[in-house]
């Protein structure tokens, strides 16, 4: 929704702008000219770009218009999964959970936190980490190492849709000035014209370096820097559970685990103190 009001400010900031200077608003309007900019923009991401990326770009770019910004209630579930778990292993041992790491779809643990649920980065990264330690003697700082290759993988693979994205804004004014200047060589095949009619054709022209340089700086890098963001905040996301799950298996208390994953979450989403420990009391009714 926030990419969506953004788009409009841009358009309604550039358009209207032109029309308070008497801008002819049809001089503007040219189809041609989006045509070759945006073709040439789609057929180079898909020069450029493996399938397999192609459906992870289109992927993040639905996101930007459905995905919503996580914020404390988020972070506030992730703790209490983890707390969950946390106390049930302390309370019938490591064994007690495997049922519900094999398959946590049908855990009633998971299935408290729907969200989580569907969120597979999240998922394999408890798991995972909770049936290395059940299967084998890991020590804690390897385990931490394990977990940091991890969602360093994860980050390289939710940034290269921003990366391509933001390659093909690079690319929107080199396309625009192509369309000018096919629009110039189109002029010199009237250039026994009138001059209106020279005119109208090199402002069409001019048009598509206009709109190329708009479609880069006002659209699509930003685009870009708004998926850029997003993987961010996911990996911030996975560092919670990483702090987490790394003091617990290292012989912290569950409510010390829970308070270390606390404690990495940013501060414009963080739960405060008392509201995890109210969580947590309601949790245990």
């Amino acid at each position: 929704m926030i990419v969506i009001i953004g788009c409009v400010i841009v358009t309604v900031a550039v358009i209207g702008g032109y029309l308070m200077e008497h801008g002819n608003l049809s001089v503007l309007f040219q189809p041609a000219e989006l045509v070759i900019i945006g073709g040439a923009a789609v057929g180079a991401l898909i020069i450029a770009t493996p399938m397999k990326m192609l459906k992870s770009i289109i992927g993040s770019f639905l996101g930007l218009f459905t995905a919503k910004a996580r914020g404390t209630v988020d972070y506030l579930e992730a703790l209490m999964l983890l707390n969950g778990l946390f106390y049930k292993i302390r309370q019938e041992g490591l064994v007690s959970v495997e049922s519900d790491v094999d398959q946590p779809e049908k855990s009633s643990l998971f299935n408290k936190y729907p969200k989580i649920l569907k969120n597979p980065r999240a998922i394999g990264l408890v798991t995972d980490t909770l049936r290395m330690v059940m299967t084998t003697t890991i020590a804690p700082h390897e385990l931490e190492a394990l977990i940091d290759t991890e969602i360093e993988g994860h980050f390289e693979e939710m940034i290269n849709p921003s990366k391509t994205v933001t390659f093909v804004a690079d690319g929107l004014p080199g396309l625009g000035i192509v369309a000018a200047v096919l629009g110039v060589v189109l002029t010199m095949g009237k250039i026994g014209s009138p001059p209106e009619v020279l005119g109208h054709s090199i402002g069409a022209a001019l048009v598509g370096t206009f709109l190329g340089v708009l479609l880069c700086y006002g659209f699509v890098g930003p685009m870009g820097r708004n998926m850029e963001h997003t993987a961010t905040e996911e990996i911030q996301y996975l560092q919670v559970y990483k702090a987490a799950l790394i003091a617990f298996i290292g012989g912290a208390a569950p409510k010390v685990a829970i308070e270390f994953g606390r404690r990495v979450i940013p501060s414009h989403d963080k739960p405060s103190f008392l509201e995890v420990e109210a969580a947590l009391r309601k949790a245990k009714r």
